[in-house]
């Protein structure tokens, strides 16, 4: 049996890899865990380079599930986003795990993990979005990268040169700054729990879009809303519904940047916010996350008892 503590010291990057390929909480657990059974079941020394061979598994379980998943997400209802992972929710999502990345890298790892971003991936193809993932957020060799889609080499630097070009031509430009980041978030959570429509204005871009992802479980806008004027009226619309005594707006770590998380601790519901914030730090998105399958590993309760939310 293969050595069950190396595969720990590998455990957190696994999972960083498969959140970026999969956009699922529950799908990057499943991959490791069936890593792990795998490396267990493993004779001692048949794997040299035992963080290559894990990174290669765990990516070909997570590249098969894109397969599988592609025609449940094309009939899915609504606009499809990730699932949300927030700072202390006991997984090491965000960075390399077994290493320590250099500040180019860590720009690069905060970069792939925000929600906007995973959304564009999302319309890549599995093969793109792999080896866009391997290759430019973990330096995975292309060689090893054709092991994992069973393209040759040249194939795999096509697909990722595809990739790139398309997250370049499509990704949003986060704010750098992330106390500016905060700034715009802490701005739209006071408009929105004082009712301030003219605040609301003021902290959002005029080509804002609002994406809510209900899943036809909950209640969401089906589609995209744009614009300044239609994103604050929607906004400040749900605002008005907002009940202090039963209900909780609270500033969160939401895919590694200032976001917010509303609980509803009477009816157990729960939603997350994540935003990207542009340069003048306005907001240019805003991603909401309502479907209760895909919160379903976040701590109601512990979010319940924030004692900083509003």
């Amino acid at each position: 049996m293969a050595e069950l503590a190396e595969f720990e010291t590998h455990r957190s990057r696994l999972w960083a890899v498969a959140y970026r390929i999969t956009g699922s909480v529950a799908d990057a657990d499943d991959a490791v865990q069936e890593a792990w059974l795998r490396w267990q079941s493993l004779p001692d020394d048949v794997a040299d380079e035992p963080r290559a061979y894990l990174t290669t598994i765990v990516s070909r379980i997570c590249y098969d599930q894109l397969n599988s998943a592609r025609s449940r997400r094309e009939t899915y209802i609504g606009p499809w986003l990730p699932e949300p992972v927030l700072d202390g929710a006991g997984r090491v999502a965000l960075g390399h795990g077994d290493d320590a990345p250099s500040p180019e890298d860590r720009v690069t790892l905060d970069e792939s993990v925000g929600m906007a971003l995973l959304t564009v991936l999302e319309r890549l193809t599995p093969a793109e979005r792999t080896a866009f993932v391997l290759h430019d957020v973990f330096a995975v060799p292309f060689p090893e990268i054709a092991e994992v889609v069973g393209r040759t080499p040249d194939a795999v630097r096509q697909l990722a040169s595809r990739a790139r070009r398309h997250v370049r031509a499509e990704a949003p430009r986060r704010s750098v700054d992330k106390g500016e980041h905060r700034r715009a978030v802490d701005a739209f959570l006071h408009a929105v729990t004082g009712g301030d429509f003219e605040g609301l204005l003021k902290v959002l871009d005029p080509h804002v879009v609002w994406r809510s992802d209900g899943g036809g479980k909950v209640r969401a806008a089906r589609r995209p809303v744009f614009g300044q004027d239609k994103v604050a009226r929607m906004a400040h619309a749900i605002s008005r519904r907002f009940e202090p005594e039963r209900m909780r707006l609270s500033p969160r770590e939401v895919n590694g940047a200032p976001g917010l998380v509303f609980v509803d601790h009477v009816g157990r519901q729960v939603g997350v916010l994540a935003f990207t914030v542009g340069e003048g730090g306005r907001i240019t998105e805003i991603d909401v996350v309502v479907n209760p399958d895909k919160l379903r590993h976040l701590d109601l309760d512990a979010l319940s008892g924030d004692p900083d939310g509003v």
